[in-house]
This record gives C-alpha cells, sequence and structure tokens, in this order.
C-alpha cells in the first residue's frame, strides 16, 4: 500500500519520529490552512480551518510504513506530547485524519471537521496514484476557555500573540516564521507587519 503523508506545518521541518520514506516535496493539496490552534506550549499553529483558513498548497512525503494503521499510528505518536498511551483504535480518535482507497473509507472526525477538505484530499490522492494519504486533522481551538476564549480572527490571533510573555511569544513567532514561506494567511501577514523580522 502506498501512503502519502500531508504536512503544512511542523512535520517539514520538525520530522522527530515521523517514518516517511521520502522528502517533504511540494505540490500537495491546495487546502485551507491557518495559524487558528493554540497549542499546549502556546504557540499558534496551523490547521486546517475551512471558515478562516487562506488556500494554500501544502506538501507531501510517502510514508516509509505499507500498512495504514502503522502509518497512522507513527503520525499520531509524532503530533502528540510523548507522553500518550496510543488509542486502541487510532483511526476513530480524530488527531489523524486518513482515506483509503482501497475500500472506499475515510476518517469520520476528519470528515466532521472539514468535509470539503476531505474531498479535496480524495481528488488529489486519485490524481497521484496513492492508496491512501494521512494528514494531521487537529481543529481549530482558539475559542476554548482554557484557550483563548474568544472566537477566532485575525484580530484576536495578534491579540492572543501580543498577550504572551516574552518567551512564549518569541517562540510563537519562530514557529510562524520557520512555516514554509509559500504558506501565507492572514494572520502570518499580521504577525509580519506588527513583528517584522529584524
Amino acid at each position: 500500500m502506498t501512503i502519502a503523508v500531508l504536512a503544512w506545518g511542523s512535520l517539514i521541518w520538525d520530522r522527530r519520529d515521523l517514518a516517511i520514506a521520502s522528502e517533504f516535496m511540494q505540490r500537495g493539496p491546495i487546502l485551507p490552512v491557518e495559524f487558528a490552534r493554540i497549542s499546549g506550549d502556546g504557540r499558534l499553529t496551523l490547521v486546517i480551518d475551512e471558515a478562516f483558513g487562506a488556500s494554500c498548497s501544502t506538501y507531501y512525503a510517502l510514508s516509509a510504513c505499507s500498512d495504514l494503521n502503522a502509518a497512522l499510528e507513527n503520525l499520531w505518536t509524532r503530533e502528540g506530547s510523548g507522553t500518550e498511551v496510543l488509542p486502541k483504535n487510532v483511526r476513530s480518535h480524530g488527531r489523524v485524519g486518513w482515506i483509503d482507497s482501497t475500500n472506499g473509507t475515510r476518517s469520520e472526525k476528519a470528515m466532521e471537521r472539514h468535509p470539503q477538505t476531505v474531498e479535496a484530499i480524495t481528488v488529489w490522492m486519485q490524481a497521484n496514484g496513492y492508496d491512501a494519504v494521512i494528514w494531521t486533522a487537529l481543529g481549530e481551538n482558539f475559542h476554548e476557555p482554557d484557550k483563548a476564549a474568544e472566537p477566532f480572527s485575525e484580530e484576536a490571533a495578534i491579540r492572543y500573540l501580543a498577550s504572551l510573555k516574552e518567551q512564549k511569544l518569541a517562540a510563537a513567532l519562530r514557529y510562524i516564521r520557520f512555516a514554509p514561506p509559500d504558506l501565507q494567511t492572514p494572520v502570518r501577514a499580521a504577525v509580519n507587519a506588527r513583528w517584522p523580522e529584524g
């Protein structure tokens, strides 16, 4: 089974134990992404967001795994904190999205979070001859009470970043600047205007 791993954020420059058989390449599907998720350490991270995301060209690599469950478990582990226990059924957990063309199945959680994106990925998968595609399917969490506690917007993202202490702000800006240069979003433009690289 040939499995493509999609990426648009830190998977590209911080692979850790992600098992891939090729480097990440441009020409992944065009997907709506934005810096709309607050990570555990306070950074704004890129996620698929059909409401606020900018259409961006993503990246892909061939998974070193030929078994879909193994590939999903590998990506689930890479996207976690390192101390979490692997769920019994990684396919239904929701951290990772997937499409399996060999039997026509796909992640229900990804369909709930970003159905149009799943369709776009399906078209890309078929056009590029992969048996399956996997990706990080975490959703926007900006509005949650223990995060920014307000609806996401470009202005709210800048307010959130401005509220961070110096070290956390530096780490958040570093993440945004490490994203590939072709991933241009409204939040990235606003960050560059507010905190120009110097």
